[in-house]
C-alpha cells in the first residue's frame, strides 16, 4: 500500500524549478536581440529624418523597455524565452495573477450590475420591450456612471434581500 502511494501519486512540481528567470535566459536575450535587429532592419528603408524613421527608432526603445521591465519584475521563463504568468498559488508570484484576476471580476461585476440596474429600469416604462432592444441612452450613461460601487450597492441589496427572489417567483417547468 505505500509503495502505491509514493511511486504512483504525481508530485507537486514548483514553477521556479522547471523555469528559469527572464534575467538569467539566453533564449530570452536571443528574442531581445532578434527582435530589436528585425525593427531596426526596417530602419534602412526610410531617411534618418523621417517620420517612419523617428517611429521605428521610438519601438525599438520601446522594445527595450518591455524587455528590461520583464528582467525586473522576476518573471520567470519557458525555454522558448517567453515569459509565463505563474497561477500556481505561489506567494511569491501573487502580482502575476490577482491583480489582473481582480480587475477583471470588478470589471465584469460593473458590466453586470449596470445591465441589472438598466434591465429594471427598462421594466418599469411604459414599452419595456423597446427599451431593452434600443438602449436609451441618456438614461443608460447615469447608470453606467454610478456603477463603479457596484459591489457595495450588491452588499446593500444582498441584506436587503432584493438580490434573489423567492421560489414562488420563479416559474418551472411543468415536467
Amino acid at each position: 500500500m505505500y509503495f502505491s502511494v509514493f511511486c504512483f501519486c504525481p508530485q507537486e512540481v514548483l514553477a521556479s524549478s522547471v523555469l528559469t528567470p527572464c534575467k538569467d535566459s539566453q533564449t530570452f536575450e536571443k528574442r531581445l536581440t532578434n527582435s530589436v535587429k528585425k525593427t531596426e532592419s526596417r530602419l534602412k528603408f526610410y531617411s534618418a529624418e523621417s517620420k517612419e524613421a523617428e517611429v521605428l527608432r521610438k519601438e525599438v526603445e520601446s522594445i527595450k523597455a518591455r524587455f528590461d521591465q520583464y528582467k525586473n519584475s522576476n518573471l520567470l521563463c519557458g525555454k522558448e524565452g517567453l515569459p509565463r504568468i505563474i497561477a500556481s498559488g505561489e506567494l511569491n508570484h501573487a502580482n502575476e495573477f490577482m491583480l489582473p484576476a481582480v480587475l477583471f471580476l470588478y470589471i465584469t461585476g460593473w458590466i453586470g450590475w449596470v445591465g441589472r440596474k438598466y434591465l429594471s429600469y427598462a421594466s418599469s416604462t411604459k414599452d419595456s420591450f423597446s427599451n431593452e432592444i434600443i438602449i436609451d441612452v441618456p438614461v443608460a450613461l447615469p447608470i453606467i456612471a454610478s456603477g463603479f460601487l457596484w459591489p457595495i450597492e450588491a452588499l446593500i441589496t444582498f441584506k436587503n434581500r432584493q438580490l434573489i427572489f423567492s421560489d414562488e417567483n420563479i416559474t418551472t417547468s411543468p415536467r
